[in-house]
C-alpha cells in the first residue's frame, strides 16, 4: 500500500475507506454511493487486507439479505410475513395524512404505503417529509381484522448518516497534512486518482463540493457530456438532493400555499437541477422571478409572509457547441431556456465551473486509493457552514474599489469555501490564499464578462487585487480570455497596453509561421491549442542536427512525446535533407530493457523519413535542464521538457486528443527561446528571467 494511504490511515483511522471497495460491493444494487460507503465504513474502514475482504463479504451479505430490489419486493414482503420481523435497506419517504393527524411513510422499492410512523421520528429527521431518505427500517407484519387498516408496522428506522463525528480531531489530523496532500487526499474521497489531474483541475473538482460548505451559494456548471456533472450532487452527500430542471415547481422547490408545506430549499443544503440547459425549455416565469428573489435575499415569499432559507442552489447542463465558437458567436450561457438567459438572475450566480475544462471520465480517472467515509466528509462539510472565511484574506489584499458589492460578496463566498474546504485550520500561507482569490475573482469575472456582452446596463469591471501596502495590481484574467482573446473581447477595449502586449503574445503563439525571435511564453493549465509544431516547428525548419536534453523519456507516454515530437521534426524539415536528432536522457533504473526498445522502435520508424535518431543516457546533473538546441543558432529552454500534456486515453483510436495535440489540455509550463547567434543577448535574457 502506498505511504500516502498509511498515512491518511493513520490520522483518519476509522473514517476512511479504498475508494475502488464501493465498485466491488455495489452490484446490481441501485443506490448512492453514500449509502454504501456508510456500509463499508463499518465494516472496511481498515487498512488491513483479511479484515477488508472479510467486510467485503459482510457488506455484500447486507445487501444480499436487506437491501431491496424492486423485482423481489414480493418475495421480501413474503419473507417479513413468515418470519415475523425483518430489517430493509430502502428509499423511505413520509407524508401527513390530514384527516387522521398522523404520519405514514412509503417504501420505494418495496412498494407498501401507509405505515405509521412516530412523530418523535418526524422531528429527529424532518427530510424524511421531503422526497425520501435512505434508512434501514426493521419491519413487522400483523394479521388484522381490518382490511382497511395496514398490516406492516415500522420497528425501527435509522437514516444511514453518522451519528456523530469529532471536528476538533478533523482539524488536527489536517495539519498533519501538506497542502498538496491535502487536496488529494479529498480527491480521493469524492472518488478520482490525484495523479490524473493538475492543480488546476483538483480546484475546478473540489469547487463542486462549496455548496455543501457555503449557506446560498448560487454556482453553475455547464460543459460537455460525460464529465461528473451530477455525480457530487446525486452520489455524494445525503444533505444534497438532484433534480430535473424540468421536473420541479414552485410548491416543491419553495412552498405550498394552499398546504404551508415547505419545499426542497428548506431541508436540503444543496438543490442541484440537472439538465439545466436546453432552449427548446420553458420553465414556469413565476419559478424563475421568486427564484431570482431567493438567490439574491435568501427568502422567498409566501403569500403576505417572507421565509428564509439556507440552501445552496446548483445548475449543471450540457453545451452543444465548442468554446470558440460559443465566444465567437453568442456567450457562453448560450445553451440556457430563455426565461434563465436573463441577466437579473445570470448576475446572482456566484461562480461558473468551466466544464469545458474537465475531462470526459474515463475508467482510469478513478480512485483504488484511501479517501474519506463519504458521510464523515459530508457532515463535516455541513458543520463547516456555521464558519465564515471569506474575509480570511483582507489582512493581505484589498480587491480594487470598483469592483461592486454583488460581485464582491460572490468571490468572498467561493473563497470563504475553498478556504473551509483546504485550509479548515486557517493555517494558509499567503502565496496560498493568493492562489485561491485568483480562481474564485476569476471564476466570478467569468459571468460578470459573458453578461456585458447581452445587458448593455452592465460597466464594464477592472477584476484584480492588490497586495497590502503595495501598488502594483494583480489583474485577474480568465483561461479562455487568454486562449482567445481576438473572440473573448470583440469589441472591447482591453484593460491597459500591458494586457494588449500578452495577448498578442499569445496570439502570436499559435501562428506557425510568426518571424522567429527571442520570446518567453507562459501558458496555464487546462489551456488548449497547443501543439509541437506550434511551440517548435518554425524553430526546426533548416536545422541540420537537433539536440533534446530531457531526462524524463523513459515510461510509454513520455517515449510517445518523443515519438511526437520526431513526427514535428518530419513536418517541418525540407524532403530532400536528412536531420539528425540526438536524445540525451537518463536510463529508467527498473525497465530501461523497455526504454531501450521505446527508443529502438522509434530510430528503426523515422529512418525512412530522413531522420537519423541516436540517444545517450546521461545521469548527472547535466541531463536534467531541459532544452532544446539546434545548429543553426536556437536553443529553447523547457522547464517541463516534452510532458506539457495532461493524462488523454492514449488506447482510444477514435478520439481526437489521441490524434492531434491541439485538442488535449495541458500542463502548466514555460518556454523561452534564445538566439545562440546573438551572443550579447543570451546573458542579459538569463538574468531578466531570473
Amino acid at each position: 500500500m502506498k505511504s500516502f494511504d498509511n498515512k491518511i490511515n493513520e490520522h483518519f483511522p476509522g473514517l476512511v475507506v479504498r475508494k475502488d471497495l464501493v465498485k466491488i460491493v455495489k452490484g446490481n444494487a441501485i443506490v448512492p454511493s453514500y449509502v454504501l460507503e456508510y456500509l463499508l465504513g463499518q465494516y472496511c474502514a481498515t487498512s488491513d487486507e483479511a479484515s477488508i475482504k472479510t467486510g467485503i463479504e459482510t457488506v455484500k451479505e447486507i445487501l444480499r439479505k436487506h437491501y431491496v430490489h424492486r423485482n423481489e419486493a414480493g418475495l421480501v414482503k413474503s419473507i417479513i410475513k413468515e418470519k415475523g420481523r425483518h430489517k430493509v435497506i430502502d428509499k423511505i419517504s413520509v407524508a401527513l395524512n390530514d384527516n387522521a393527524g398522523t404520519y405514514e411513510s412509503s417504501f420505494s422499492n418495496l412498494g407498501i404505503k401507509k405505515v405509521l410512523v412516530a412523530a418523535d421520528t418526524i422531528k429527529k429527521h424532518p427530510k424524511l417529509l421531503v422526497s425520501g431518505v435512505w434508512c434501514i427500517a426493521e419491519l413487522e407484519y400483523e394479521n388484522l381484522d381490518d382490511t382497511r387498516a395496514c398490516p406492516w408496522i415500522m420497528e425501527s428506522i435509522k437514516p444511514i448518516q453518522l451519528s456523530h463525528f469529532d471536528y476538533d480531531g478533523y482539524i488536527e489530523a489536517r495539519k498533519k497534512f501538506t497542502t498538496d496532500e491535502w487536496i488529494d487526499l479529498l480527491m480521493q474521497s469524492i472518488g478520482f486518482n490525484p495523479e490524473m489531474f493538475g492543480k488546476r483541475s483538483k480546484l475546478l473538482q473540489l469547487v463542486r463540493l462549496i455548496p455543501y460548505c457555503e449557506r446560498n451559494y448560487n454556482v453553475i456548471e455547464l460543459g460537455p457530456k460525460g464529465t461528473g456533472k451530477s455525480h457530487i450532487y446525486s452520489e455524494f452527500s445525503p444533505h444534497g438532493i438532484l433534480i430535473s430542471g424540468g421536473e420541479v415547481t414552485v410548491p416543491k422547490l419553495f412552498v405550498n400555499n394552499n398546504t404551508g408545506k415547505l419545499g426542497l430549499v428548506g431541508y436540503w443544503d444543496a438543490v442541484a437541477f440537472d439538465e439545466f440547459a436546453g432552449k427548446q425549455k420553458k420553465p414556469n416565469k413565476a419559478l424563475v422571478d421568486i427564484m431570482k428573489n431567493y438567490m439574491a435575499n435568501k427568502s422567498f415569499s409566501r403569500g403576505v409572509e417572507t421565509l428564509g432559507a439556507e440552501a445552496s442552489m446548483v445548475f449543471v447542463g450540457n453545451t452543444q457547441h465548442t468554446l470558440p465558437y460559443m465566444l465567437k458567436h453568442s456567450d457562453l450561457f448560450d445553451e440556457l431556456p430563455a426565461a434563465y438567459h436573463d441577466s437579473a438572475f445570470l448576475d446572482r450566480l456566484h461562480f461558473y465551473i468551466p466544464g469545458w475544462e474537465i475531462d470526459i471520465i474515463r475508467g482510469e480517472m478513478f480512485s483504488d486509493g484511501y479517501g474519506f467515509v463519504v458521510d464523515y466528509l459530508a457532515e463535516i462539510l455541513r458543520n463547516l457552514r456555521n464558519h465564515d472565511f471569506s474575509h480570511l484574506y483582507a489582512d493581505q489584499f484589498d480587491l480594487l474599489a470598483d469592483i461592486s458589492t454583488r460581485d464582491r460578496d460572490a468571490i468572498n463566498k467561493t473563497f470563504g469555501g475553498l478556504m473551509k474546504i483546504l485550509f479548515p485550520h486557517c493555517e494558509a500561507t499567503t502565496e496560498e490564499m493568493e492562489e485561491i482569490l485568483k480562481f474564485a475573482v476569476e471564476g466570478r469575472k467569468r459571468i460578470k464578462d459573458q453578461l456585458l456582452r447581452f445587458d448593455q446596463t452592465y460597466e464594464p469591471v477592472r477584476f484584480g487585487f492588490k497586495s497590502q501596502g503595495k501598488d502594483k495590481v494583480t489583474f485577474v484574467k480568465t483561461l479562455e480570455e487568454k486562449q482567445y482573446p481576438q473572440h473573448y473581447h470583440q469589441g472591447k477595449v482591453l484593460q491597459d497596453e500591458e494586457e494588449s502586449a500578452e495577448h498578442k503574445q499569445i496570439e502570436n503563439s499559435e501562428n506557425k509561421e510568426e518571424s522567429l525571435k527571442e520570446k518567453h511564453l507562459v501558458f496555464e493549465e487546462n489551456q488548449r491549442g497547443v501543439s509541437y509544431d506550434i511551440l517548435f516547428g518554425p524553430y526546426l525548419r533548416g536545422a541540420g542536427k537537433i539536440t533534446i536534453i530531457d531526462p524524463y523519456i523513459r515510461l510509454f507516454f513520455q517515449a510517445r512525446n518523443m515519438m511526437e515530437f520526431l513526427e514535428t521534426v518530419a513536418r517541418y524539415k525540407s524532403e530532400d535533407d536528412d536531420v539528425e536528432v540526438h536524445l540525451v536522457t537518463v536510463e529508467d533504473e527498473f525497465k530501461g530493457e523497455q526504454q531501450k526498445s521505446y527508443l529502438i522502435q522509434m530510430q528503426m520508424s523515422v529512418q525512412p523519413a530522413g531522420i537519423k535518431f541516436s540517444w545517450d543516457f546521461d545521469n548527472s546533473k547535466s541531463a536534467h535542464a531541459r532544452h532544446i538546441t539546434t545548429d543553426h543558432g536556437w536553443k529553447i529552454l523547457l522547464d517541463r521538457g516534452l510532458d506539457i500534456f495532461q493524462h488523454y486515453d492514449m488506447n482510444e483510436a477514435f478520439s481526437i486528443n489521441n490524434r492531434l495535440q491541439e485538442y488535449r489540455a495541458c500542463k502548466a509550463f514555460e518556454v523561452t527561446y534564445l538566439n545562440l547567434n546573438n551572443e550579447g543577448r543570451v546573458e542579459e535574457i538569463k538574468n531578466s528571467l531570473l
